[in-house]
């Protein structure tokens, strides 16, 4: 039996955030967003209230999926369907809460083998199905839920049975692993015989390893362990083609990365079945430390420096002034941090250290090794840290933070319920554009907050350092009634940070992936080129766009014919072809078939080698166009541009 997450929110029924044993928190978010969180929550929508439609179940294909993974392993039942229709994210749940089920999946089949997962697909692509793959349902960028206008049938793929790792290498320290192994029974397996993949994203309770690979997942220990592109080394997908398999080598010289395009690739590809990845013994010695800075602009040279020395750590992460008030505010009464700012503490860092206490930053540094090793680490830390003002607090923030890293989700879900708006948005960017992204962000936000008239909060970390540059997530939040109206508002403030990072010379995600949250800034982020390159691939691949469409590339855009790309071989046989025409109409002395216009454009189109759009412009104020006698009208019209139009279409 596949264990699921709620239906209508994060993680599992009998677990939820509570405020109760957290003093300092309700006041703080009373001052901040305006919330009050001590009266009763909204209650959890009820499951029989939703209208779900019926599914749309030809009989050829549910007899074609019963003979891929069996009867018992072919569900239409409503709850499943349900849990299938999204995944995660701010906007999932808004939606679900508010009972607006999108377009449920049909039917949810759960293969157990990758023959099974073949069969499946073979079915679906004889129905002319779609096909979406599922692992935990974790998901926060729109990457699972199937296009609303869709009308063929809809097949939810859950891997959660392939859930093993069928081997481990020793020598090689690699490890074959199925996709569907969710994050802890996949620590669990390679821990039972002394290893550990290393991968703990926030996710981790309840994602799996196809899903890491499908969204190019990044962990909290990457720094020493690597994100999941450079984890994964080798893998199996279905496709349409036939079942791709890479060789688990550590480097090759074979053309572009075929494994490398699957990285990322959101099920547009195929269904990831399996991959060989990277392993580590599990470590003597385990500990992360806490550390204040003064200021957050210390903090960030800190970690900088950190990167750039011989330190080997695991986890480099600062929180900036907001998280760390926040980080405060939710101490448990009594907890291993609560002595942290206790009044001889802030006595000490503002009389003594002369330190700003509203401006300073908590931050976790994880080491990993023999305890020689660690030990040489740690020193080596505390001497930069000590350079730029920064104070070892010891073990027991580290320890509080290990304990609940993995806890996060269930605030978002928390404060949904008390009437409040909270989600995330990260980048990454160069260590010489880190301080002003972040300023120009959290600049973006507020003015963002202001233009919804609400009084709203944004905090920060810094996570995933490398050697050039690093992570920076945000969180924000603010007070709004939970209706689908929620989500306009929603929607100004997150497209002024996504927008902040493409301007600010950031990505338009780390980690998150592109699903359809972050298709709008696809092209602006990796060049319309790249984006024609990527859906030439993809139609390669899938030319009925039967897999996970609208992923990545947005469902409504054009097929691999796109100006960026292809269309410039289109245009030039067009510009020839209006050349060639232009030349043997005036030598006969005959009518041309197109327009001066035209004809001059085209030549300088090919003489020069410059957009067409730009050629029309120039020939309308040097050349006044002259009306063809016998041109077709949509050619008069549009000149050059409408016949390259025309080609395309044809071609």
């Amino acid at each position: 039996m596949v264990e699921h997450m709620k239906w209508w929110g994060w993680g599992r029924e009998s677990v939820s955030f509570s405020h109760g044993d957290k003093p300092e928190l309700a006041p703080f978010i009373r001052t901040h967003i305006g919330l009050d969180i001590t009266r009763p929550p909204a209650q959890a929508p009820a499951f029989a209230d939703l209208d779900v439609a019926e599914p749309t179940l030809p009989e050829p294909l549910r007899a074609a999926l019963v003979e891929a993974v069996g009867a018992e392993h072919v569900h239409t039942d409503t709850l499943d369907r349900v849990i299938h229709a999204y995944g995660k994210s701010l906007r999932d749940l808004v939606r679900i809460r508010n009972q607006d089920l999108g377009r449920l999946p049909d039917v949810v089949v759960y293969p157990g083998d990758e023959d099974a997962v073949r069969a499946v697909l073979t079915a679906a692509l004889d129905a002319d199905a779609v096909v979406i793959p599922f692992g935990g349902g974790t998901n926060i960028s729109g990457s699972l839920e199937a296009p609303r206008d869709e009308i063929r049938p809809v097949i939810s793929v859950d891997l959660g049975r392939l859930d093993r790792v069928l081997d481990v290498d020793t020598d090689a320290r690699l490890a074959r692993v199925q996709a569907g192994a969710l994050g802890p029974h996949l620590e669990e397996q390679l821990g039972a015989q002394g290893w550990t993949l290393g991968h703990f994203p926030d996710s981790f309770s309840h994602s799996t390893l196809g899903g890491w690979i499908a969204t190019r997942s990044s962990g909290m220990q990457s720094d020493k362990y690597g994100d999941i592109a450079e984890i994964t080394r080798a893998v199996r997908v279905v496709t349409p083609a036939g079942v791709l398999v890479t060789r688990p080598v550590p480097s090759q010289s074979t053309g572009p990365s075929v494994r490398e395009m699957v990285l990322g690739s959101e099920g547009r590809l195929g269904i990831i079945t399996e991959a060989t990845v990277q392993v580590h013994r599990v470590p003597e010695e385990r500990v992360i430390l806490g550390y204040f800075f003064p200021t957050w602009d210390d903090a960030l040279v800190a970690m900088r420096e950190i990167a750039e020395s011989e330190a080997q750590v695991t986890v480099t992460r600062v929180s900036d002034a907001n998280e760390t008030r926040f980080s405060f505010a939710t101490r448990k009464k009594g907890s291993l941090a609560s002595g942290l700012v206790s009044s001889g503490m802030k006595q000490y860092l503002r009389r003594v250290r002369k330190w700003d206490l509203e401006q300073m930053c908590l931050s976790f540094i994880g080491f990993e090794g023999s305890a020689g090793h660690v030990r040489a680490q740690r020193k080596l830390v505390g001497e930069i840290v000590g350079r730029h003002g920064g104070l070892c607090v010891g073990t027991g923030p580290g320890q509080l933070y290990d304990q609940k890293k993995f806890d996060t989700p269930y605030i978002r879900d928390f404060l949904l319920g008390q009437g409040a708006v909270a989600d995330v948005s990260e980048t990454a960017t160069s260590w010489s554009t880190l301080a002003p992204l972040y300023r120009g962000v959290v600049a973006r936000a507020n003015k963002a907050f202001e233009e919804i008239g609400v009084k709203g909060w944004i905090m920060c970390h810094l996570s995933h350092s490398y050697h050039s540059g690093a992570c920076l997530y945000f969180t924000f939040a603010y007070a709004t009634p939970i209706t689908l109206d929620a989500i306009v508002g929603y929607d100004t403030v997150k497209s002024a940070i996504q927008q902040g990072f493409i301007d600010l010379a950031g990505t338009l995600s780390h980690h998150h992936a592109v699903g359809v949250e972050h298709a709008s800034w696809l092209a602006d982020d990796i060049s319309p080129a790249g984006v024609s390159l990527l859906t030439a691939l993809f139609d390669g691949v899938d030319p009925g766009r039967n897999l996970n469409p609208g992923k990545i590339i947005p469902a409504g855009s054009p097929p691999a014919l796109s100006p960026a790309f292809v269309a410039h071989a289109v245009e030039t046989a067009v510009i020839d072809a209006v050349v060639d025409a232009g030349v043997v109409d005036q030598a006969a002395g005959t009518e041309a078939e197109f327009g001066a216009a035209e004809i001059a454009a085209a030549r300088v189109v090919k003489a020069e080698a410059v957009e067409p759009a730009v050629v029309e412009a120039r020939v309308s104020t040097e050349s006044p166009a002259e009306p063809a006698a016998s041109a077709e009208p949509s050619e008069a019209a549009g000149g050059v541009g409408a016949a390259a139009a025309a080609g395309r279409a044809a071609g």
